[in-house]
């Protein structure tokens, strides 16, 4: 045990006095959070929105006016034609157009069916699917306003003839948002950014430290020694674990002070998922080391897993969405068990069991990673 505290001690130290390593360990990791949980969003604003309006009236004038009321639309034009229409979204000025017939009010007046046309730039369809989303909403708010506005003339008019006023519907919807109840984006993202941030630097540091040893020449020194491969392997990789934990630490005060994420779970079950996932992401750079002659060469190949994995990770898209081949690829993948353990631990406040299974999924695969690590390192000369 002697042996690997030394080993901790060296690699530790060389950390130290590496000044170009120091930001990439503990500044840059805080500064891709920031940035990432401001950019990484999937709400849609500013939608730029045209108008054909062949009405004319105070009721499409409304209209228009609760749909750029939101933060939703923002109005670039009123085209006079259908053509013009067409030349907004064919050039980009526009990603939606509302089309609104002539004699709209007058249809809307006497309770006739009114058809409006609502074009959207499909190329995003996620984009256009919430753009289609938000103007239908805003439809439904206008039908209900001219409902109720019909309703009080008729009582004001102390006249109501059952044939012509269609009463509303005593019907109210409150909802109540768990968890999250400010639909903040970045209170959903920030947990899930910090974990694949933690994963990826350990990843891409242990890939790389045993293939440096080479490309230096130490590592013949360090193989002629009496030095076990166990206990060579555990000074490697047991200071990124240290390492791992302080960028989480690091992380979680940024996120609280930053965006106020809420920490409702218990920070021992996180810590605790952070040391296994960890465990096993060191398994897997160590393993790529020692097929890799070059830092660039361990760099390259990690990054390819690291892709996959982030990609694949339900940080930006829900594993439920993908295909079921797909969704078992995600059972080795350590980004989307740790973007899971903390969204539930810090958002929900899940205890550990409900994350057993992500415990028993890493602590397996992380002990079958490191045992192929150890079973494919050579410790030879030359």
């Amino acid at each position: 045990m002697r042996i690997v505290l030394l080993l901790i001690q060296k690699e530790l130290k060389q950390v130290v006095r590496n000044r170009a390593m120091l930001p990439i360990l503990f500044v840059f990791p805080v500064i891709q959070l920031v940035i990432l949980s401001f950019a990484a969003t999937h709400d849609i604003k500013n939608i730029k929105l045209a108008v054909a309006d062949y009405d004319h009236s105070e009721s499409s004038r409304t209209l228009i006016n609760k749909l750029t009321a939101s933060e939703y639309f923002i109005l670039k034009g009123t085209p006079q034609s259908d053509g013009g229409a067409f030349d907004f979204l064919q050039n980009g000025q526009a990603d939606a157009v509302l089309t609104i017939p002539p004699h709209f009010e007058r249809d809307v007046m006497r309770r006739q069916p009114v058809s409006l046309q609502f074009e959207v730039n499909a190329i995003n369809g996620q984009k256009a699917g919430l753009a289609a989303s938000y103007a239908g909403q805003v439809f439904q708010s206008f039908g209900r306003q001219v409902a109720e506005e019909w309703q009080l003339r008729f009582v004001n008019a102390a006249a109501s003839p059952p044939s012509i006023v269609r009463p509303l519907a005593a019907i109210e919807t409150t909802s109540s948002y768990w968890y999250n109840p400010e639909l903040d984006y970045k209170t959903f993202m920030v947990p899930g950014i910090l974990g694949e941030l933690v994963a990826m630097l350990v990843l891409i540091l242990s890939a790389m430290n045993v293939v440096r040893e080479k490309e230096l020449g130490t590592i013949e020194q360090i193989n002629v020694s009496p030095i076990r491969k166990w206990q060579f392997i555990s000074g490697k990789l047991l200071p990124f674990l240290l390492i791992g934990l302080f960028d989480l630490a690091l992380g979680l005060t940024a996120g609280k002070l930053l965006f106020d994420i809420p920490i409702v779970g218990s920070l021992w079950v996180v810590v605790a998922f952070c040391v296994v996932n960890i465990f096993y992401v060191l398994g897997i750079g160590f393993f790529i080391s020692n097929f890799a002659g070059t830092q660039q060469q361990a760099m390259f190949i990690a990054w390819f897993f690291m892709v996959i994995f982030i990609l694949m990770s339900g940080l930006f898209t829900p594993i439920e969405s993908m295909p079921e081949w797909a969704q078992a690829m995600t059972v080795p993948n350590p980004i989307a068990h740790f973007v899971e353990v903390m969204r539930m631990v810090l958002l929900k406040g899940s205890s550990w069991a409900d994350v057993r299974y992500n415990f028993l999924v890493m602590i397996g695969l992380g002990v079958l990673m490191n045992g192929l690590a150890v079973w494919t390192y050579r410790k030879r000369v030359g």
